[in-house]
């Protein structure tokens, strides 16, 4: 009988291990943490684009924890239904009641997560079992229609361009006012032309503006004048005898 009751005891030991075995390898594949300390934080949507149970939830870009549950609530005050997101948060972790929170994807097929965006240093901090105001995403359906409305205008301006309609279509289509264009850039030419040729006159001292830039005799004179004016101020104001 001994011998029986120590089989058995074995026996009982070794399946009791095995199912905690078991349980611990359920729990680290299910993301189950029984080992860390968190507190509950509930953010509220108009839409949760698709998010589900179990998505990460990140706080400047790192992972601070997880979505526990999602579910639809109507409130009787405001009249209306929004998404209830509630979220396990590590301990520690610190969140301003300014902070931005918003559903982001990771990629463009990849899994949504809950994205939360530091607030101003220094506020308040949100209190454990806390709730914060989501920021809607964008919805693919209302992108895909604001596309599709911004091709048809772009292709409508196009057409009338095509159809010389509208103000932009006139004036490229118009032939007088390719004209103008056209005798405008030709005076243009001609302007650059004349101004290149003076610039080479000045530059070879040919020319009236050429000669007092570059020749020494003229300078020269020009110097001495100024200088006789300054020692003789008078003769500016006195006429030669006989006039």
């Amino acid at each position: 009988m001994d011998n029986i009751r120590s089989f058995e005891l074995k026996v009982g030991l070794f399946i009791l291990t095995g199912a905690i075995i078991l349980v611990f390898i359920i729990f680290s594949i299910g993301d189950i943490n029984i080992s860390k300390v968190g507190y509950p934080l509930t953010v509220t949507f108009n839409f949760a684009a698709g998010l589900g149970t179990s998505a990460p939830v990140r706080l400047a870009g790192v992972g601070v924890g997880r979505v526990d549950g999602i579910k639809v609530v109507y409130n009787e005050k405001d009249k209306r239904t929004y998404a209830q997101v509630h979220t396990w948060i590590q301990e520690g972790t610190k969140i301003e009641q300014d902070a931005s929170v918003t559903i982001n994807t990771l990629g463009l097929l990849g899994e949504k997560y809950l994205e939360i965006l530091p607030g101003t240093p220094g506020s308040p901090l949100v209190p454990k079992d806390g709730v914060l105001i989501g920021r809607d995403p964008a919805m693919m359906e209302r992108v895909t229609d604001n596309l599709l409305k911004i091709s048809d205008s772009i292709e409508s301006i196009l057409e009338k361009i095509r159809k010389g309609e509208g103000t932009i279509g006139k004036l490229v289509n118009s032939d007088t006012v390719y004209g103008d264009l056209e005798g405008t850039m030709a005076n243009f030419r001609e302007f650059s032309a004349n101004l290149k040729d003076f610039s080479a006159k000045l530059t070879t001292g040919k020319g009236t503006v050429g000669r007092l830039l570059t020749e020494d005799t003229i300078y020269k004179d020009m110097e001495a004048f100024v200088a006789d004016l300054k020692a003789h101020p008078w003769k500016l104001l006195s006429r030669p005898r006989g006039e």
